[in-house]
């Protein structure tokens, strides 16, 4: 018998992680699809364990970790380039872009990775942002002047299903076909912006995605197509024929109707599923929209049970999700105490209404909701539209208090001045989050409104002195 004191021990050693090895997109090509899942569950624990002692915006990350490993398998950044709309969705980005280890661990700290993409901080961050929409425009200008300069390149904008009430995002929609033939945009589809998202472009989202008729219908048809020899060459010939037939048989996603190639929608958390979408979308000769959906904060239980407040959260304990307390106490946040004061005035005077653009909770206007819900307007990410629509009720007697942080009202300046100011209507701005913003960055110091509202006709600028 042999001495079983000689056998050798199991090694105890740590595995080595998957992430520790990524470099750059190289690095993620190179791994086999078996890995994928393992480097997957590495990047939501590396998340988790930034984000519960910095802060930071750990849903959106979470929902998007193999929409962002399909997307760096299938392209090839620096040469291609990402657009991500807001850009708050970027960490996993950076993470298989090489900047792991302590960089990614300061993360919104001084020395750290940005909390959003930021040019000067990657050569792979080709446009930066802190504000909702600007994706597929920025996007559609890249790719215009990659098929003037004659480059191959792909381009593509990332975009959350909230950017689509973004008037802009419109815009841009309205002027793809006319601009460019190649082009690829993400539909990143998890049902929130900030707050759950509201409106009948998130109705129709909606029923788009839990409808499998439309989808199933196109994908038997290019099936069959696709069955023939040369199947690729007939199965444009379908396409064009389905366009020029009024879409007789199959009805377009109104999508196609701007001209777009829709495909979806794509479970976000198959990597093969997107891996597969996205090479096909690689290779149409026309503009493709890609409905991807996703569940935010998948991976923490917390972020799904209460995704508004794992948007943006602060340091949070990463097995039970509650927020991390001061010892020393912290003051009521302002915009509570703003929330509360509005619903005792608007509980007096029924004149007076609250908007916001998908900031209940930011900016106070939670309270209002609650306690007076017939008073409290959400209309999604649209300051410019919150603002005329504002005006409008302030035609007809209403009192409209417009609460949008600081640095987000700059996008509806001209309705300040053109339909608020110049009319003389009784509007008020309760603008949240003035001067500086350390973690966020400078796309969201609100700096400039003293500036920008002094020299507006018939406004008062007032800033309170303390909570009474």
């Amino acid at each position: 018998m042999s001495d079983s004191s000689s056998l050798p021990l199991p090694s105890t050693a740590p595995q080595a992680r998957l992430l520790d090895g990524i470099r750059g997109p190289d690095d993620v090509q190179a791994l086999s699809a078996a890995q994928l899942p393992q480097l997957a569950q590495e990047i939501r624990d590396e998340l988790i364990a930034v984000t519960a002692k910095n802060g930071g915006h750990i849903g959106p990350n979470l929902g998007v970790v193999e929409l962002t490993i399909a997307l760096h398998r299938c392209f090839h950044t620096p040469d291609d380039q990402f657009v991500f709309d807001v850009a708050h969705q970027g960490y996993v980005h950076k993470l298989l872009t090489g900047r792991t280890g302590d960089f990614f661990r300061k993360l919104r700290q001084s020395g750290g990775a940005s909390g959003f993409l930021y040019r000067p901080e990657s050569q792979h961050d080709s446009f930066g942002a802190g504000h909702a929409g600007t994706a597929l425009s920025a996007a559609l200008g890249m790719a215009t002047a990659r098929d003037l300069r004659g480059t191959p390149e792909h381009v593509v904008a990332i975009c959350g299903d909230a950017a689509f009430t973004c008037g802009i995002t419109l815009e841009a929609l309205n002027n793809v076909v006319s601009s460019t033939k190649r082009l690829i945009v993400i539909l990143n589809d998890n049902e929130w912006s900030i707050a759950k998202n509201v409106g009948a472009i998130s109705g129709y989202l909606n029923r788009l995605s839990t409808n499998p008729t439309y989808n199933k219908l196109h994908h038997d048809v290019e099936a069959f197509f696709r069955s023939f020899p040369a199947g690729v060459e007939m199965n444009r010939v379908y396409m064009k024929w389905k366009r020029e037939t009024k879409d007789f048989f199959v009805e377009s996603s109104l999508f196609e109707k701007f001209g777009l190639r829709y495909l979806g929608p794509v479970d976000g958390h198959n990597i093969d599923a997107l891996v597969k979408n996205l090479e096909f979308a690689k290779h149409c000769d026309v503009p493709v929209l890609v409905h991807v959906l996703t569940k935010k904060g998948k991976g923490l239980e917390a972020a799904i049970n209460f995704p508004e407040k794992f948007h943006g959260a602060g340091p949070f304990d990463p097995v039970t999700g509650e927020s991390l307390k001061s010892s020393l106490g912290t003051p009521a946040a302002y915009q509570d105490v703003f929330g509360r004061a509005l619903v005792r005035f608007a509980r007096a005077d029924p004149r007076i209404v609250g908007i916001t653009g998908a900031m209940p909770s930011g900016t106070g206007l939670s309270h209002l909701a609650a306690e007076l819900p017939k008073q409290f307007f959400d209309v999604g990410i649209a300051e410019e539209h919150a603002v005329l629509f504002a005006a409008g009720m302030a035609t007809k007697g209403l009192r409209p208090v417009v609460a949008i942080y600081s640095t987000f009202l700059q996008r509806a300046y001209d309705q300040i001045i053109h339909d608020v100011a110049l009319q003389n209507l009784p509007v008020t701005f309760c603008m949240d989050r003035a001067g500086l913003s350390p973690n966020d960055g400078p796309t969201h110091h609100g700096l400039f409104d003293l500036s920008y509202l002094r020299c507006v006709p018939n406004t008062v600028v007032m800033q309170p002195k303390d909570e009474d």
